[in-house]
């Protein structure tokens, strides 16, 4: 790292994979937290993460896969046995910043890949831009009192990107409200709630996530105005930098690189057949 470059290598692919793998294992706490009965737990094996979710969350992968530690038949025999306990299948988010020989190993024990994301950074260690926002829509993290207002809200903008969801989503986004390390944002426009956000913060880089906004409340700029407020938020807690996720050539990707986001790299899921 200089004073004007980040370089997308190992070094920075461990920092953000890490940074997901922590909120996420946060996330995976606070369900078992708030029901036992889901068997919601996750281990470390050679620096990797793998969490159980439940068979049907998004959650219920690996990540960390070959970045940290050298990743053999042994470690993918203990991972497998874990998902395989819980009757869940098996999905690695892979860094192509890993060892390559993670690639042949995976394809020789039956993986393929299913899925490709754009992982971005941008640099906090400079006063945030200033954006064009819209006077009309504020921000702000929730109440412990508005919890299912906000996993309300989230889901209803989920619900055309996944139709027949949205008691699904509600009940998803109801733990991410709550998890310990979490700032979950919403964005109101004459008091109404119209889009939420969320903010983690693993050792100085904020994880932007939760990005929803229902369908009557799109283009009007909550969005711009929640990456604003999760920002500043972030620098004020001492962040030096900041991640995304999303679809490659996504319109969450575009805007992301509207306010300065770069890309670090492309990462891979691989999923366990038969």
């Amino acid at each position: 790292m200089t004073d004007n470059l980040i370089f997308s290598d190992k070094e920075l692919s461990r920092r953000l994979e890490r940074t997901e793998a922590r909120s996420n294992a946060d996330f995976v706490e606070t369900r078992a937290r708030i029901d036992p009965a889901s068997g919601a737990e996750w281990i470390e094996v050679a620096g990797a993460f793998a969490m159980f979710d439940g068979a049907e969350s998004p959650l219920t992968q690996t990540f960390g896969l070959g970045l940290f530690d050298e990743i053999t038949d042994a470690e993918i025999d203990e991972i497998e046995a874990f998902f395989r306990e819980h009757e869940a299948p098996v999905f690695h988010e892979v860094s192509p910043m890993a060892d390559a020989s993670l690639v042949e190993l995976l394809g020789r024990r039956g993986y393929r890949p299913v899925e490709l994301t754009s992982v971005m950074f941008l640099r906090l260690d400079r006063d945030p831009a200033r954006r064009s926002l819209n006077p009309q829509i504020t921000t702000r993290v929730i109440s412990n009192n508005e919890v299912d207002i906000w996993a309300r809200t989230a889901a209803n903008g989920w619900s055309t990107e996944m139709p027949g969801m949205e008691d699904f989503m509600f009940e998803f986004c109801r733990i991410g409200a709550q998890c310990a390390e979490a700032f979950p944002y919403i964005a109101e426009l004459a008091g109404k709630p119209i889009s939420t956000g969320a903010l983690l913060i693993v050792e100085g880089v904020a994880l932007l996530a939760g990005a929803s906004t229902i369908p009557e409340g799109r283009k009007q700029g909550a969005q711009s105005a929640l990456l604003d407020g999760r920002l500043r938020h972030a620098v004020e807690k001492g962040a030096t930098l900041a991640m995304m996720c999303a679809s490659p050539g996504s319109q969450s990707q575009k805007n992301a690189q509207r306010n300065g986001f770069e890309i670090a790299y492309t990462r891979l899921k691989w999923q366990k057949m038969g």
